[in-house]
Formats: structure tokens, C-alpha cells, sequence
């Protein structure tokens, strides 16, 4: 990514930990400056993120040479309990199709009258 753009104020309907982890889950072998740059993200904030996510449970790394590998636990359930029964693979498929440009499902289009 060359240009980073402009930050954002207010709020977004993804986290930066499912951007992370939906990183990630594109390359096992992405490194923290990658990961940052394709989240708009700091480094330091990116290395907190993936602490959290270990810490959770919902990743692991290991050293291979002078890379992190990581894992994903696809069949951990999402933290918020209204989320409860799905999985990070449930999720990780949604945001995959979402950057593939794939159609996530039936979406119905609502208007107010």
C-alpha cells in the first residue's frame, strides 16, 4: 500500500481486531508493518492487537527463521455474547468474500415510507 488515507472520525461497524485477524487469516506470514499499513494502523497498536488476540485464545504464533507464523483458532466463538454461537470462521468467511468483492448473502433493502 502506498498512500494511507486520511484518519476516520467516529465510529465503524468492523473492530480493529477483526481488521487484524482478517489480515492475518490472507497471510499466515504477514509481518506487523504490513498488517499496520493495510489496517491504518500504528505498529505498537498492531502488536497490543495480536497480544489481545493470543491472549484470547484466538491466535498463536511461532518463529520460523526470522518470520512469526501465525494460527487462527477458526472454531473459537466471538467474544460478545450476541454473537454466540459464531465463530472466527464464520466471520473470517464473511470478511474474505467482503475483499473478494463475492456477495455475502441475501441482504434486503429496506425503505422508510
Amino acid at each position: 500500500m502506498d498512500r494511507v488515507p486520511e484518519s476516520h472520525a467516529g465510529w465503524t461497524f468492523l473492530t480493529n481486531h477483526s481488521r487484524v485477524l482478517a489480515a492475518i487469516a490472507e497471510d499466515h506470514t504477514t509481518r506487523v508493518r504490513d498488517i499496520a499499513a493495510r489496517c491504518r494502523l500504528t505498529e505498537r497498536a498492531v502488536q497490543k492487537i495480536i497480544a489481545d488476540l493470543e491472549q484470547g485464545g484466538y491466535l498463536t504464533h511461532s518463529r520460523e527463521g526470522r518470520s512469526n507464523v501465525y494460527r487462527i483458532a477458526q472454531d473459537r466463538v466471538l467474544r460478545h455474547p450476541a454473537d454466540v454461537p459464531a465463530t472466527v470462521s464464520e466471520l473470517l468467511k464473511v470478511l474474505m468474500r467482503h475483499e473478494a468483492g463475492q456477495p455475502t448473502g441475501d441482504l434486503v433493502e429496506q425503505e422508510d415510507h
